[in-house]
């Protein structure tokens, strides 16, 4: 099974998102190993195409890939300080007062940010909480004040607008640099840039950024090829019956592997093989899917399921999800091979 991640493709997204906020400086998130593509990796190939600010989720994440990076990149948590968490080389968005002022205690020189809550009620300080530490918190000197947005995808949307007013009037005569757009916040436009900007899944090839290069191939093996008789059935419940003579191939690959068992769910999933395309029959399994490859001429030694013409949101909307889920759900059983 081999997962091929093309890393000038992940750097060429970056530049092009980085382009749309040419007054900002273009940070990457790297959390969740990099969207599941290997962070240590694709975070200094991010640093070679001129990021210098990343994003994790957790402290782990952050040390994870430190020793990967020069010194000279910061890497921001997005959960804070959290107790017990060593942020040696990293510097935590602190998220309520509490956070703030464990961090201050425990290291009072360390680098920190501050993580505003402008309306979508997850993370961050709510307005009342920032002004009464606003003060303290500004003479401490913070590396960044951020905020995120809940439905920067839906560009009409009224809580982009809404949370814009709330984060400038939150952040209204800072001089720390300010962040308030991912993916999505840097598509809707300058007034969203300010100083950092926080490109995310476009540059792994995903939505909302539909100019995005492809990012990822994923091939599964065939372990098996067998002729189906008319009126033989495929498969767990039998839920796929042969109206004709059909070859029928098992890939190693299943829902344990991140490919819901759901993507199959209308008959619409398929397996490719070039630019012919074979359908998805029966249902996935933990470990296998079956293919009817009876058209094609040459049965392959590898069928494709992720590739430029079935991507990562393709496969999305067959599931039901987003394409986040489905490059994050992607599993260790693929090997991950870099070009």
């Amino acid at each position: 099974m081999g997962l091929v991640i093309e890393l000038a493709a992940v750097q060429a997204n970056w530049k092009a998102l980085a382009e749309r906020a040419p007054g900002a400086r273009a940070g990457a998130v790297v959390k969740a190993d990099a969207y599941g593509l290997g962070a240590e990796r694709v975070a200094p190939a991010l640093y070679e195409a001129g990021a210098r600010d990343f994003f994790v989720a957790l402290a782990a994440e952050g040390r994870a890939i430190r020793p990967h990076l020069p010194d000279d990149a910061q890497i921001f948590v997005l959960s804070g300080h959290m107790e017990g968490e060593d942020l040696t080389g990293l510097v935590p968005l602190l998220n309520s007062p509490e956070q703030f002022f464990r961090d201050r205690a425990l290291r009072p020189r360390g680098p920190f940010g501050i993580q505003l809550d402008s309306g979508m009620n997850r993370l961050g300080l709510e307005p009342g909480e920032w002004a009464a530490i606003r003060s303290e918190a500004l003479a401490a000197g913070p590396r960044l004040i951020s905020s995120h947005l809940a439905c920067a995808d839906e560009p009409d949307h009224p809580a982009n607008a809404a949370q814009l007013a709330a984060f400038r009037a939150m952040t209204e005569g800072v001089s720390a640099p300010r962040s308030l757009a991912a993916t999505g916040g840097i598509l809707l436009g300058p007034d969203f840039h300010f100083d950092v900007v926080r490109p995310g899944v476009g540059m792994y090839g995903g939505q909302p950024f539909a100019e995005a290069r492809p990012v990822v191939t994923l091939s599964l093996p065939l372990i098996q090829t067998r002729e189906v008789k008319p009126g033989e059935s495929v498969g767990y419940g039998y839920n796929w019956t042969a109206q004709r003579t059909s070859r029928v191939a098992t890939v190693a690959a299943g829902y344990a592997d991140g490919l819901a068992r759901a993507l199959a769910r209308h008959g619409e999933l398929k397996l490719w093989s070039g630019d012919r395309a074979c359908p998805v029959i029966g249902r996935i399994s933990m470990d296998l899917i079956t293919v009817d490859v009876t058209d094609l001429p040459d049965v392959p030694k590898e069928l494709e399921i992720l590739n430029a013409r079935q991507g990562v949101d393709m496969l999305a909307d067959l599931s039901g999800t987003i394409g986040y889920e489905i490059l994050t759900s992607l599993g260790p059983r693929f090997t991950r091979t870099y070009r």
